[in-house]
């Protein structure tokens, strides 16, 4: 018999979570090279752009993680109704997709043009901003509420993955922030050579992310705990 189509979703679920967090460490080493000083400047420009390349892997996948996971929600046998009707029948899982790849064309076009584009750049930053508030409430709700959306499988497991998910979010536009100052001082860098306060700027920006990558890697690794051990759930 074939795997029910379920399955296979969760597959895809997993795979989303195994490319964001390896992909993550990818950039996190690339990024050690990127800083050393001893390395002629076309060495790290090398080193830049491998980084470069290996952080749009967990940039696809953060996106992608939103619709693949309603689209679990939509086929899970205890799946969300209120008063009766489905939270996500059909037409609103393939809303929520539609959505979700034209932010993908965004977030893609974006890290391809390095922010070239500014209305690009702040639509990506809007979504990213309505989903943290729009995520982090109902994470609230599904953690609080006695039977959120009717639900009696005790889902506070969800709520705690939605909650990491916004945190995930948010630490990214932290890294953003954080890495502005990079990009003038690598170009220094490229075009006259080190000095000091180059060498600072850029491991400022970069040392700086630090806490914002540990926030992500442990959101991602935390979810996906809560997403195949399902504490507490009644099923």
């Amino acid at each position: 018999m074939g795997a029910h189509p379920h399955g296979w979703w969760i597959v895809l679920h997993l795979v989303l979570f195994v490319f964001w967090l390896g992909g993550d460490l990818g950039v996190y080493y690339s990024s050690r090279f990127v800083l050393r000083p001893d390395l002629p400047p076309q060495a790290r420009a090398t080193a830049l752009g491998v980084m470069s390349g290996l952080d749009l892997g967990p940039k696809i996948c953060l996106v992608l993680f939103l619709p693949s996971g309603v689209t679990l929600m939509a086929l899970d046998p205890h799946g969300a109704t209120f008063l009766g009707v489905a939270l996500f029948p059909l037409w609103s899982v393939l809303l929520v997709w539609a959505f979700a790849l034209c932010w993908l064309a965004l977030t893609v076009t974006d890290h391809r043009t390095h922010g070239r584009f500014p209305l690009v750049r702040k639509a990506d930053w809007t979504i990213r901003i309505a989903l943290i508030a729009a995520i982090a409430v109902s994470a609230g709700y599904t953690l609080l509420a006695a039977e959120p959306f009717g639900v009696q499988t005790n889902p506070r497991w969800l709520g705690g993955k939605l909650a990491l998910y916004t945190l995930a979010i948010a630490a990214g536009l932290g890294i953003r922030l954080t890495l502005r100052p990079f990009g003038p001082a690598f170009g220094t860098l490229m075009a006259s050579g080190s000095t000091p306060e180059v060498e600072r700027t850029l491991r400022r920006s970069v040392d700086g992310c630090l806490p914002y990558v540990w926030t992500i890697w442990g959101s991602v690794l935390a979810a996906a705990v809560l997403g195949v051990l399902k504490p507490g759930a009644i099923l």
